[in-house]
């Protein structure tokens, strides 16, 4: 792994790919933003002040609060050698956060993982993704890997990967759990990730055998 602060080199096909995702990405962010806000003033204007005003803080709450969460796993095949799919996992562009990476003002190698710079809404706010990299069970060679991601601090997710030979290539197992809630106003990104998940695996030399991925209400 390249030393800590070192600047990461990241596969242009996942980057061009990425790219597509955030160009649909957010203009369907912006629709979902531009009718919560024509919602919001029409109830202002139809109702009145007071019971407008009501009506448009409920509506602008009701699209934020945190109640979907995502989960899933998949099976992706490479015909690299185990070392080099593990190497991918390791290192600071693990093939199943290219989104992520793919889109990042700056990726960066960190100790024991990597970091992801993200700016949005014109630059007015960003997040920084750190991902870390611990191995399960006895910590050989081959063990089991567990990556954990926060966002800002907090937790953002947790994946679980296993890599195997297979004589001509290796497989990727990654089992995946949201570790934070989303609203209606981030389904967008969830939608349209899931359209170019695909092809951004593909990108990187990943074929995907199997996948299941699941959104679900939590209103716990």
């Amino acid at each position: 792994m390249p030393s800590s602060g070192t600047r990461v080199d990241r596969p242009s096909g996942a980057v061009a790919v990425a790219r597509r995702y955030r160009r649909l990405e957010r203009p369907l962010s912006g629709v979902v933003a531009l009718s919560v806000g024509v919602t919001a003033a029409a109830a202002l204007f139809v109702l009145g002040l007071v019971p407008g005003l009501v009506v448009a803080l409920a509506v602008v709450a009701l699209v934020r609060v945190p109640v979907f969460e995502s989960g899933g796993s998949a099976r992706l095949v490479s015909g690299a050698d185990p070392a080099a799919v593990r190497a991918d996992v390791e290192g600071p562009t693990p093939p199943f956060l290219a989104f992520q990476w793919g889109i990042a003002d700056e990726v960066r190698p960190t100790a024991d993982g990597s970091a992801y710079e993200l700016s949005y809404l014109f630059g007015l706010r960003s997040v920084r993704l750190v991902t870390e990299v611990r191995p399960l069970g006895d910590g050989g060679p081959d063990a089991d890997l567990e990556l954990v991601v926060t966002a800002d601090g907090r937790p953002w997710g947790t994946y679980t990967v296993s890599v195997d030979g297979t004589g001509d290539g290796a497989v990727l197992d990654v089992e995946w759990e949201s570790d934070r809630r989303f609203g209606l106003n981030r389904l967008p990104q969830w939608l349209v990730a899931e359209h170019y998940r695909g092809d951004v695996l593909v990108a990187q030399g990943y074929a995907v055998e199997e996948r299941d991925a699941s959104l679900s209400a939590a209103w716990r």
